[in-house]
């Protein structure tokens, strides 16, 4: 049985997050809690197996109540929102603080998205409730990344045009970490497809922004990327790239049951760039994007994916290591040194070049 705390100031939302988890028999709500200073009380006496967090609240704010949980009783903690304004940049903050997921709170009952939402915050809920948190202390920074091992695949480095990464639950804060630590003359572009519910990837992407020296943004129709930027795939919209067009976004049909896909992304980098690319896997459920890590390695490119001790759900990453896709496993702190060595000597080159 999975012990849940729901932390929501609405009594309305409160009711219907606890109706959703009685549906499912492996699910119990042992307590609620109208705000952070409600939610630490409620710790007192109960020891949860996930709490879900709402983040504008009175007296104590979500993002507070992560951090002072994180500091004094760590537990997994799923940010649930309902805001989808320019302002959840500040959602991903509790990130920073600990969190390990967020969410958009399910559509209402009657909605035709609301059993599909449900369901998928119930299936996040049930995997986060097994995802062992460590203790976070206020002062806790980045240390620098780990340099590639010598024994990495470095005859290719000067090859290396574009990196594409793919990820899904955990990834937020996977990504952060990765981009925070590059240099700010990156000499390639990074494409990314972080699976996402629509209405939050501006913020994502605002809050990247925050910590990265690269820019980052939101994939924009036909731009070319350049080295030094991040595109970040927009809600709703497939992404690929054409050496005619750059990026190019597309309505095409989901995959994997998901829009944007990694595996549409993989695809279209393993027929632009092959073996000049660098691909990589985070922490995710599913199996987006494995099929096609296997061929851009096939194809000579780079590839890696993120080890089952450093993701939160070592899914994507899991079965792209069944197929023999990745050219390295990696913790998460040493992609970013990874990367930086394997496009280093590159110097600056065009796309289509």
């Amino acid at each position: 049985m999975i012990n849940i705390l729901v932390v929501e100031d609405s009594a309305v939302v409160r009711e219907f997050l606890i109706s959703i988890f009685g549906s499912d028999p492996d699910i119990r709500v042992i307590a609620t809690a109208a705000n952070g200073e409600e939610a630490l009380e409620v710790l007192r006496g109960y020891r949860p197996d996930v709490i879900t967090m709402d983040v504008h609240m009175p007296k104590l704010n979500g993002l507070e109540a992560t951090r002072l949980i994180m500091e004094t009783q760590p537990t997994p903690i799923v940010i649930v929102s309902g805001s989808t304004d320019p302002e959840v940049a500040t959602t991903f903050d509790a990130i920073d603080a600990g969190a390990v997921a967020v969410l958009r709170r399910p559509a209402g009952i009657g909605h035709p998205d609301h059993e599909a939402t449900a369901r998928d915050m119930i299936q996040v809920v049930k995997l986060m409730s097994e995802v062992k948190v460590i203790r976070r202390w206020s002062s806790m920074r980045r240390g620098t990344p780990t340099p590639l091992p010598a024994s990495a695949p470095l005859s290719r480095v000067a090859q290396t045009r574009i990196v594409a990464i793919g990820a899904s639950t955990g990834g937020p804060p996977a990504l952060e970490t990765i981009l925070a630590a590059l240099p700010k003359h990156f000499p390639a572009p990074i494409l990314i497809v972080q699976h996402m519910a629509a209405g939050f990837t501006e913020g994502f992407v605002q809050w990247l922004k925050n910590s990265s020296n690269l820019s980052v943004r939101v994939a924009r129709q036909c731009e070319m990327p350049l080295p030094g930027h991040v595109y970040v795939a927009p809600d709703e919209y497939q992404m690929k790239v054409e050496k005619a067009r750059g990026i190019v976004l597309t309505r095409d049909e989901p995959e994997h049951g998901i829009r944007p896909s990694v595996s549409y992304l993989f695809r279209s980098v393993a027929d632009t760039y092959g073996r000049d690319a660098v691909a990589g896997l985070l922490t995710g459920m599913g199996r987006d994007g494995a099929d096609e890590l296997r061929v851009l390695k096939d194809k000579g490119a780079i590839t890696f994916v993120q080890d089952k001790d450093s993701s939160v759900v070592h899914g994507m990453a899991g079965e792209a290591m069944r197929l023999d896709a990745a050219t390295m496993v990696l913790p998460l702190e040493k992609i970013a040194g990874a990367l930086t060595n394997l496009v280093a000597e590159r110097g600056e080159m065009k796309f289509g070049s």
